[in-house]
C-alpha cells in the first residue's frame, strides 16, 4: 500500500476523532477566555459543540478576533494539529511493508551507496534489564532499531514492550515459542497470529513483519508469513553475540567489518545472558557513525529502497 493512499485511509479513520478532541479542548478554551457560552463537556455531543462554536465565533467579529490574535485559537488549524498528531501515532504503532516487499524475504536492502544507512535488528524479547538497558544506549545515541519480539518473552515483560514501543522503535514478530523444528499448519499459524494478537493487545501495534527463530526458512513458519502477506525479514550482517565464548570487541568487530549501506544486523536482547550486547553496542554504535552510517528501522531501510526504484 502507498504511503499517500495510506494516509488518506487515516485521515478518513482519525477525522471524527479529531474533530470530538477538538471540541473539548475549544470548549475548555473558549469557556475560560470568553465567559458566558455555553460549554458541553460530553465527547459524544464535540461535533455539534464545534458547530456551535463556529457559528458563534462567525457572528461575533470581536469575539472571533480576540480568538484568533490573543488566544491563538482557530477551529481549522486545531483539528488539523489534532489529524497531524492522531495520524502520526497511528503510522507509529503499524508496521506495513511496502507493497513490493510483501510476502518476500529480505536480507537486505538495495540503496545507493551515498545513503549510508544501517538498520540494527534485536530479537528474542522484551527482557528484563537487558533490553532497557539497550533502549538507555539506543535513546543516548540518537538510535532507533527494529526489535523482533517472543510471546512468551512479550508475556513476561509487558512494560518493557511498551517502552520500546513508546520510544520510537519498529516492531516485528519472532512467534510464540521460539521453535526451529518442522511443524503443522495448525502449529505454525498459531506461532505467528498468537503472537501478533499479543503484540496488539499489549502495545497497540500492528506489525507484518517477521523473523523466523535461528532464521529456518524450511520449517513452514516463513511459508505461511508469506501467505499473510509478512515481510521475511533475515540479516546480512551478524554480531555473532550468541556465541558463548566470543568476548564483547568481537562483536562489534564482525558488525563493523560487515557493515555497507543497506545492511541488516543482527543481534539479541533475549534468549540468555545478553549483557556481552549490551557492553558491546555503544562501540558499535560510535564505530558505525564514525564511519559516516545512519541509523533505520527496518520499514524505514525498505521504504527507501521502494523510493529509489
Amino acid at each position: 500500500m502507498s504511503g499517500n493512499h495510506l494516509f488518506q485511509r487515516l485521515r478518513k479513520k482519525w477525522r471524527f476523532v479529531a474533530i470530538a478532541l477538538a471540541g473539548v479542548a475549544i470548549s475548555f478554551a473558549i469557556g475560560t477566555f470568553l465567559p458566558g457560552l455555553p460549554i458541553n463537556e460530553n465527547p459524544a455531543n464535540a461535533v455539534a459543540q464545534v458547530q456551535n462554536v463556529n457559528k458563534f465565533l462567525t457572528i461575533n467579529p470581536l469575539v472571533n478576533q480576540v480568538g484568533e490574535n490573543q488566544t491563538g485559537f482557530n477551529l481549522d488549524r486545531t483539528i488539523e494539529q489534532l489529524l497531524t498528531i492522531l495520524e502520526s501515532k497511528e503510522k507509529r504503532l503499524t508496521f506495513v511493508p511496502p507493497e513490493p516487499f510483501q510476502g518476500k524475504t529480505i536480507f537486505e536492502a538495495s540503496v545507493n551507496d551515498s545513503e549510508k544507512v544501517i538498520a540494527l535488528t534485536v530479537d528474542d524479547g522484551p527482557w528484563p534489564e537487558t533490553t532497557e538497558q539497550m533502549l538507555d544506549i539506543f535513546k543516548q545515541n540518537d538510535v532507533k532499531a527494529t526489535f523482533f519480539w517472543i510471546g512468551k518473552s512479550l508475556e513476561n515483560s509487558p512494560e518493557i514492550a511498551r517502552r520500546v514501543v513508546a520510544e520510537g522503535h519498529a516492531i516485528g514478530n519472532h512467534t510464540w515459542h521460539h521453535w526451529y523444528d518442522s511443524m503443522d499448519a495448525a502449529t505454525v499459524a498459531n506461532e505467528i497470529d498468537r503472537t501478533a494478537k499479543l503484540i496488539y493487545e499489549t502495545t497497540g501495534v500492528k506489525t507484518t513483519y517477521f523473523r523466523p527463530p535461528g532464521g529456518v526458512l524450511n520449517n513452514g513458519l516463513a511459508k505461511y508469513a508469506k501467505e499473510q502477506n509478512y515481510s521475511v525479514v533475515m540479516w546480512s550482517v551478524t554480531s555473532a553475540d550468541t556465541d558463548p565464548r566470543a568476548q564483547p570487541e568481537a562483536f562489534v568487530e564482525n558488525v563493523l567489518k560487515g557493515a555497507k549501506p543497506g545492511a541488516i544486523v543482527l543481534m539479541h536482547d533475549g534468549g540468555g545472558d545478553r549483557s556481552r550486547t549490551v557492553k558491546a553496542l555503544p562501540e558499535m554504535i560510535a564505530g558505525l557513525k564514525k564511519e559516516g552510517y545512519r541509523f533505520v528501522t527496518i520499514p524505514q531501510l525498505l521504504e527507501m529502497q521502494e523510493q529509489q526504484g
